[in-house]
């Protein structure tokens, strides 16, 4: 083990524990040595990273979709075997798809909406910006100094950072929506996001009703058995990959994804089977 990661890992063990623990944290972040750290902070390293043109991951719309599309599909396929309908295949598929079509539909539409509203908030607080330093630029610029002297500047050098953020208009404003209003400048394209989310939601979402739609010559309870081995791989490989994204534990992430799932899938079930004993339904 790299000593001087030992040694870090022990500056952290604080807030993570134990040092054991610090040390998969760090490399969770694909720090495995400190040199490995030091090469990724050094000046050109910096300037490479801070000058590159920010972008938005839709890895995470696709996290989110795809739990969402085996989680709501199967708590279908779930509540038609839990109530044992006559033709319960065809049910199955009926509602699956309708579903699968429905509610992807459904998701992404709220995601194209709500990633259009943030974008419209920054641009509508941009022009919002751009007007009050037209109007009353000197009370502007009392907000950039009082917005720097509460990071802890003073003196000449804080009206020295005053006169190089208002001295160019767009740093100006961007300075203002993120240190003012505490918006990203850059956010999701919309139709990405969308987009992203039911593709995602639709992958995933079709797991559970693959036994049924395949020709196999099983038995409901058979099919329906296949389904829920297949929507448990499912839902702890995108616990694995959402783990990976928010540089948390795969195996915690995993296990939770496929817990919240089967709560969903167990609900619907009882829903269904008591549903069926309740109205006698044979």
């Amino acid at each position: 083990m790299d000593r001087a990661l030992e040694e870090l890992a022990s500056h952290y063990a604080f807030a993570w524990t134990t040092a054991g623990d610090a040390i998969r944290r760090l490399r969770m972040f694909g720090i495995q040595s400190r040199a490995t750290l030091e090469d990724l902070h050094t000046p050109a390293a910096i300037r490479q990273r801070i000058s590159a043109a920010p972008s938005h991951s839709y890895l995470g719309d696709a996290v989110l979709g795809a739990i969402d599309g085996c989680v709501t599909t199967f708590a279908v396929v779930s509540g038609v075997a839990g109530a044992s309908f006559p033709h319960g295949v065809t049910v199955i598929i009926v509602l699956g798809l309708a579903n699968l079509l429905a509610d992807g539909f459904s998701m992404a539409v709220g995601n194209y909406l709500g990633t259009q509203t943030d974008r419209q908030i920054v641009e509508r607080t941009r022009r919002m910006e751009e007007m009050h330093i037209d109007v009353v630029p000197e009370a502007e610029r009392e907000e950039i100094r009082q917005i720097f002297a509460v990071k802890g500047f003073e003196g000449r050098l804080l009206e020295e950072i005053v006169e190089v953020i208002t001295r160019d208009r767009q740093r100006w404003i961007d300075t203002m929506v993120t240190d003012e209003w505490g918006l990203q400048l850059e956010t999701p394209v919309p139709w990405k996001a969308a987009l992203t989310t039911f593709v995602a939601f639709a992958l995933a979402g079709a797991v559970p009703l693959m036994p049924f739609l395949l020709p196999l010559a099983w038995t409901t309870d058979q099919m329906f058995v296949a389904s829920t081995v297949a929507t448990a791989v499912t839902f702890l490989a995108v616990g694995t990959v959402k783990g990976f994204i928010v540089k948390h534990s795969p195996a915690y992430s995993s296990v939770e994804t496929l817990l919240v799932g089967g709560a969903a899938a167990a609900l619907a079930y009882g829903v269904g089977f008591g549903l069926r004993t309740w109205f006698g339904v044979e």
